[in-house]
């Protein structure tokens, strides 16, 4: 990557001089004029040594300069203001970068890393339908399993449904009161026959809408019993997970999102008590008011509950389990866990928990979080009946993406079946990248308006110009191998284009560390704009030349397949025709 070429060059230069340097930091300068990548080395530097910054970056730069005439991928080294280092990428390093672009087509980007790593993301929780406050999670989740898989990684993607917990007694002892009592065993079975997620919910809103301490104490005891695998208990919430999983695999399919392992809360019940005794037996639990807890040195967070003071095992417990189950059957290098930003202390606690009773040794542990979907008037609460059911979004979506395409000039000759097809994939496509654009950190209000967009800075948007650059190319003859690019004269906005293609891997490999995949959005969406710019200046197919032409015709095969590359780390499809 010359990224790190650049940086390889600055650090020989420093040691050379006798400046040795740690970190060097290279951004790219707004403005063309101050080339394609600078540093402030030589102003850190300068105060370390009490020389002056102008003068330590004219040694850096003419040391480096020197080195040059052996390097092809930089034409020049200029060092501007107070003591600014300014790289100057060469024309034929750009035109290298086209040609391994498609050369590599839809590897170009890719890494050749050998680590592994698990991410868990989505997880819904069963008896409720697959809300809005659960597509964060699998977008953003799906996204950096893409990244990382991209990246070269083994990549092991887990779902971890909540099925287990007081929450799923509380829905047994809603239908056992509510729904079955008083049945005969024929009338029970055909109402559980004819049970959705839905109504497994409405129970649950409703037990928070009138509950009294006599259906707190019910649901604490229906939970006991699934726990000591009472049969009725047991039947009761194998049927409850079998509906709600039927319904996230009906998401799933609308989102395109596959993931590895499906691997429930409720898989670690068994393996509960050994958590428990091994931190008995290192002396780090301890009793409190009943409860059995872990107390972390030096009070850096609250303690955290192993066990009730029922005994009934916690969320912490089961956390616990699953990453001593991780780490012991796939040994990787790293676990992400994506999930909101409100169970940040969890997380905090069971790290430094794992940490301290040895599951964990050198493996990084990353929780990465994500901000809410929010009402207007709050957060999303399903105890109150406030939700958004996600597949009425995503329908809502493509419908009206089917609109928008029924009055476009450009669906002409396609079939139904394909009208349907490019709806679908607009639609969706657009409820995703109005999620993953957004940086995951903050919280997003939920607006039909916005989040049903289909234009400005959108998934349709690019779609759109990908589909254009296709049909351009579709158009022209070109054999992009054949073709020498020596000599060609670039406009401005071609060069703009030049400029930018090349910053792909580098994105790519920011995001992926920065578990942010909101810069891929941003990325993709600059190019697509700077080549509509291009376009709209640039005849392509009518080009002065045939030199010209063909070399604009590289240009467009190049930012095809750039945006459809950072569109399918983003989940999201490129049809070919809109």
């Amino acid at each position: 990557m010359i990224k790190e070429e650049i940086k390889n060059l600055v650090r020989q230069a420093c040691l050379k001089l006798g400046f040795p340097v740690e970190e060097i930091v290279l951004e790219h300068p707004e403005n063309v004029e101050h080339g394609d990548y600078s540093t402030n080395v030589a102003l850190v530097l300068a105060k370390q040594l009490g020389k002056k910054p102008r003068e330590v970056a004219e040694n850096i730069a003419k040391t480096i300069n020197y080195k040059l005439r052996t390097v092809n991928s930089i034409e020049k080294v200029e060092v501007a203001g107070p003591g600014f280092i300014n790289f100057f990428l060469s024309k034929e390093y750009f035109f290298d970068v086209l040609s391994s672009i498609l050369k590599k087509k839809g590897k170009y980007g890719a890494g050749s890393e050998k680590k592994k790593i698990i991410v868990e993301y989505s997880s819904p929780n069963i008896a409720k339908p697959f809300g809005i406050g659960h597509l964060r999670s699998t977008l953003i989740g799906q996204a950096i399993y893409n990244l990382y898989t991209f990246l070269g990684y083994k990549t092991i993607g887990i779902n971890y449904p909540g099925d287990w917990g007081t929450p799923h007694g509380k829905i047994l002892y809603q239908l056992k009161e509510k729904l079955l009592k008083g049945k005969t065993e024929k009338e029970k079975k055909e109402i559980l026959d004819k049970i959705t997620v839905q109504d497994l919910e409405s129970l649950y809103v409703a037990f928070h809408q009138n509950t009294t301490l006599q259906m707190e104490e019910g649901a604490r005891l229906w939970f006991k019993k699934l726990e000591q695998k009472d049969t009725e208990a047991r039947s009761l919430w194998e049927k409850m997970r079998e509906v709600s999983f039927r319904e996230f695999e009906r998401i799933y399919s609308l989102l395109n999102v596959k993931i590895d392992h499906v691997i429930g809360e409720s898989f670690f019940e068994d393996k509960m008590e050994v958590v428990v005794e091994d931190f008995k037996k290192k002396g780090l639990a301890q009793e409190s008011q009943g409860a059995l807890i872990v107390s972390f040195p030096n009070e850096i967070l609250p303690p955290a509950m192993l066990l009730k003071s029922d005994g009934a095992t916690t969320y912490f417990t089961r956390d616990l389990a699953n990453m001593e189950y991780r780490i012991s059957k796939w040994k990787p290098d790293a676990i992400v866990i994506e999930t909101g930003v409100e169970q940040t202390l969890h997380f905090q606690q069971v790290f430094l928990a794992s940490k301290l009773i040895g599951y964990a040794k050198d493996e990084e542990l990353v929780h990465a979080f994500h901000g809410l979907y929010r009402t207007k008037e709050g957060k999303f609460s399903t105890r109150k009946g406030q939700t958004i059911h996600l597949e009425d979004v995503l329908r809502e979506a493509i419908k009206k993406a089917h609109e928008i395409i029924e009055q476009s000039e450009t669906v002409r000759g396609l079939s139904e079946q394909e009208k349907a097809e490019v709806a679908k994939a607009v639609g969706i496509g657009g409820i995703k990248y109005n999620d993953l654009s957004q940086h995951p950190s903050g919280d997003i209000v939920f607006d039909w308006g916005k989040i049903l967009n289909l234009k400005g800075n959108s998934a349709p948007y690019l779609q759109y110009t990908y589909a254009r650059c296709k049909s351009i190319l579709r158009k022209s003859k070109l054999n992009p191998i054949k073709f020498k690019l020596n000599g060609v004269k670039s406009s401005p906005e071609e060069m703009a284009l030049l400029r930018l293609l090349y910053r792909f891997e580098e994105v790519v490999q920011e995001a992926a560390e920065k578990f942010s995949p909101n810069l891929v959005c941003n990325f993709v969406f600059d190019l697509a704009q700077r080549y509509n710019l291009f376009y709209n200046t640039n005849p392509v197919l009518k080009a002065e030349t045939k030199e010209l032409k063909d070399f604009r015709l590289l240009l467009t095969a190049a930012v095809a397949q750039i945006i459809k590359n950072g569109l399918s780390l983003l989940g999201i499809a490129a049809p070919e025709r809109m």
